[in-house]
């Protein structure tokens, strides 16, 4: 009788062992579940105009509100109408903002900055740039002087002295009547505007 006691332990056990296998190498049912983590939004790019501070094209966050636009965009020059806007309205991506009022300038250079994205280097309505005193990177800010002609101005001024009157910026060589006309409104040579 014991080795009948014995038998039936080892077919149990055997059968135990055997469906363990069975169970571990088998191949698994059904479809595999794949974990996929939630897209991030991509931001929308807006572009911002009329009269703020540093107008251009600019990234915002999904969702973002005409005032986000705004505050990235330098904020409101002087004398903008902002009973015309909705500060509040929701921007959708490829939106172009123009804030009415301010000052108007010339329409302004855009440069393609290190993000990628434009902006204006147009100085703020109503402020001219002193060729006499300004830095270069003050100088490089008006449209159609780059970083070179900066250079020439500051080194001409270093040389010659001050500029008497705004047309001297003829003498650099590569500013020529084209850019002149272009920034003649916006620069000086006097202490005040």
């Amino acid at each position: 009788m014991k080795n009948f006691f014995n038998l039936i332990i080892g077919v149990f056990i055997g059968l135990i062992a055997a469906g363990l296998l069975y169970l571990s190498v088998r191949t698994p049912a059904g479809e595999p579940v794949t974990l996929v983590s939630s897209p991030t939004p991509e931001p929308i790019v807006v572009y911002v105009s009329g009269a703020v501070k540093l107008p251009g094209v600019y990234r915002l966050p999904v969702e973002s509100r005409l005032v986000d636009a705004v505050q990235i965009a330098g904020g409101f020059m002087d004398g903008a109408d902002i009973a015309q806007v909705n500060l509040a309205k929701i921007l959708e991506d490829g939106e172009q903002i123009i804030i009415p009022g301010g000052t108007q300038l010339a329409t302004p250079q855009l440069t393609i900055g290190g993000n990628g994205l434009l902006f204006t280097p147009t100085p703020p309505g109503g402020t001219k740039v002193n060729i006499n005193l300004a830095t270069m990177e003050e100088l490089d800010q008006l449209p159609g002087i780059g970083p070179t002609a900066a250079q020439k101005i500051v080194q001409y001024r270093t040389d010659n002295g001050p500029f008497l009157r705004i047309e001297d910026l003829l003498k650099i060589p590569g500013i020529g009547p084209g850019i002149f006309d272009e920034i003649k409104s916006m620069i000086t040579v006097s202490a005040t505007n």
